[in-house]
């Protein structure tokens, strides 16, 4: 398969410079930028990586630019609003942060990283409006989607430091082109008007082509909203920010729609694997063995295997109607998710530390009813629970004790 026909099958064709998409086909030199407006990328961030790695995958060569200086301004691209200014030395350590990510995501493959702070620190401005600033068009500037909400009628308004976003990263590419020979930017969809800058600019100054391929914006195909967020905000790919736990269900619980559509965006399986599951699938939704595939596979991307399998395993646990064994490492998995509370007490004890019962009398009655278990088995009296275990009251009352 080519790579034009990968990424067309998968769903990754938006818009594109190229007058016919089989010309991406021919390997290059390619780059894609992510803004450090976070020391974590969320999984909308990671959708263009992925797209990324299909094209390394196929031959050409990869540079991922952080902004360590564009991110000090802010990409204003559908901002109703000014961003705040941001410090130097936090954006330092957002960019040091996502160079870890981008290693996660790319593992085994060959990209370089680079930071366009290293040449803007050293841009003379007088210069720099005198030989990049006199060939950018502040007509196509102003007619911007988000340039016109901005100074509209209601608009908040917009500093020249984020008008000059778009001119920023129009410069990054132009500089790659020159000192890397880099003639592609990949990008996200909301990319696309700060991407054609560049294009322009390597076509008017380096007399060379160059193009810009985006992916299109994901989307809730129920909801219509931008994908990656939850009901707690959005989905980061740092476990201090979205547990492992936490990442696993937000996958598990997207729609048999959605699931369908992006199970080719965000697994690596190949299109025959992809087709067989999604049959599978629809033969007996209950199962949701499309979920539980996308869940599993972007898990282990971003968590590694050993931690995929594990908050695969809680999750089976939680629900099951069986006993299970339990393990420190199963306990640990869930604990910043889940109640918790130290060994060696009563039962009753217990369930009231976790609120689940206002008083003794209340406890023993769940006790007798069998809606209490420890791993799975009903315990029908008090007890001291003095192992590593989870107790569980009715259906989705959980406590880790540890």
């Amino acid at each position: 398969m080519t790579l034009a026909e990968e990424l067309q099958w998968r769903g990754f064709v938006n818009q594109t410079t190229f007058i016919n998409i089989d010309e991406v086909n021919e390997p290059r030199s390619f780059y894609i930028g992510v803004d450090p407006s976070a020391d974590s990328m969320t999984i909308g961030n990671l959708a263009a990586l992925i797209m990324a790695k299909h094209f390394i995958n196929h031959g050409h060569k990869a540079h991922i630019l952080v902004g360590g200086a564009t991110g000090m301004i802010g990409d204003p691209d559908g901002k109703k609003q000014e961003r705040d200014l941001r410090d130097e030395k936090v954006v330092e350590n957002n960019v040091n942060a996502l160079k870890k990510q981008f290693e996660r995501v790319f593992d085994g493959s060959d990209f370089e990283i680079v930071n366009n702070s290293d040449w803007f620190k050293n841009i003379n401005y007088v210069e720099f409006l005198h030989k990049i600033g006199k060939h950018v068009s502040m007509t196509q500037m102003l007619d911007r989607d988000f340039v016109q909400k901005r100074i509209g009628e209601s608009g908040s308004g917009i500093s020249y430091g984020e008008f000059s976003y778009s001119l920023m990263q129009g410069y990054d590419f132009l500089h790659l082109n020159r000192e890397k020979g880099i003639t592609l930017q990949l990008a996200g969809a909301d990319q696309w008007g700060n991407s054609i800058t560049g294009v322009s600019l390597i076509r008017k100054l380096n007399n060379q082509d160059a193009h810009v391929f985006t992916a299109p914006l994901i989307i809730n195909k129920q909801t219509g909203v931008k994908f990656g967020k939850s009901e707690g905000g959005a989905v980061w790919l740092d476990e201090n920010k979205t547990s492992p736990y936490k990442f696993y269900q937000f996958w598990l619980n997207i729609d048999d729609e959605t699931a369908e559509y992006l199970v080719g965006i965000y697994t690596f399986l190949d299109k025959e694997k992809v087709m067989d599951i999604i049959e599978r699938h629809r033969d007996d939704r209950a199962k949701r063995l499309l979920q539980k595939t996308i869940a599993f596979e972007v898990t282990k991307m971003i968590h590694g295997e050993s931690t995929a399998n594990a908050v695969k395993r809680a999750s089976e646990i939680l629900f099951s109607k069986d006993e299970f064994d339990f393990n420190q490492d199963l306990a640990d998995k869930l604990k910043s998710d889940l109640p918790n509370t130290q060994k060696g007490q009563s039962l009753i004890d217990i369930l009231k530390q976790a609120n689940f019962v206002k008083s003794n009398g209340e406890a023993n009655r769940l006790l007798k009813a069998g809606a209490v278990t420890i791993n799975g088995a009903k315990v029908f009296e008090d007890t001291i629970v003095d192992k590593t275990c989870l107790v569980k009251k009715g259906k989705n009352n959980f406590i880790v004790v540890d």
